[in-house]
């Protein structure tokens, strides 16, 4: 299949929400924070969407860490690494406060994410997270969620895809508006899609997410993904 502009851009967006499910090793920190890029190492990769999409992993198990007290680094994959790489220093004999204080900075100061998006989070893990076993199944909501949540949106807004990337404020509020049609509107004819909404909507209200929430979440994936190296158009894939 031939990639065009059309396909790009969801593609990409799937391909990165691939990787935030994925128990990843999260290898590229020491690349990016660790060293200058050699020569043949792409620079778009420091503070792109794979980035994005790790240092949310990361602030997720921090803030269970945290929460839980949890020590067992083999339960914190992600954590680990960025703990490491980043060299963040163990506050108070516990895992996961200074990490989840640096990585919540770099958030804000690399992709500018609001004080908000975290207090949901947090929020969100204190309310269903009740011990080790809530934790897991949270998780695996949570990735659910994301997953069903990019599917759909890149279903509903395939050609605002297409916005050129200095338009920021129009995609904002375009990706606003279909997070809110997600959620309140009830006429959709495809079937497939009213299967997805109701999916959407069941993983916010379990999850307590609001529709701000969603939207600074699939704002920013969108942006990040346009910025990504475009396909040859030739190339087959």
């Amino acid at each position: 299949m031939v990639c065009t502009n059309g396909t790009h851009l969801p593609n990409l967006i799937f391909n990165y929400l691939n990787l935030y499910i994925q128990n990843s090793k999260m290898g590229f920190f020491s690349n990016i924070f660790g060293k200058k890029p050699a020569a043949n190492e792409p620079s778009w990769r420091v503070g792109g969407t794979e980035d994005f999409m790790m240092l949310i992993r990361v602030y997720y198990q921090a803030v269970m860490a945290a929460n839980f007290g949890l020590r067992d680094f083999r339960m914190l994959p992600d954590l680990r690494v960025f703990k490491q790489t980043m060299k963040v220093p163990t506050v108070n004999n516990r895992i996961g406060i200074g990490e989840k204080n640096r990585c919540r900075k770099m958030l804000q100061e690399i992709y500018g994410i609001s004080d908000n998006f975290f207090q949901e989070i947090d929020a969100s893990i204190k309310h269903r997270c009740k011990n080790l076993q809530a934790m897991q199944t949270y998780l695996m909501q949570f990735q659910g969620f994301a997953q069903e949540l990019m599917m759909l949106m890149g279903n509903l807004m395939k050609w605002k895809f297409r916005l050129p990337g200095f338009l920021k404020g129009a995609l904002l509020r375009l990706t606003e508006k279909s997070i809110n049609d997600v959620m309140t509107r009830n006429n959709w004819k495809e079937a497939d899609v009213q299967k997805s909404v109701a999916s959407v909507r069941r993983y916010a209200q379990t999850l307590e997410y609001s529709q701000q929430w969603m939207t600074e979440f699939v704002y920013n994936v969108i942006i990040l993904a346009k910025k990504e190296p475009k396909p040859d158009a030739t190339a087959e894939s």
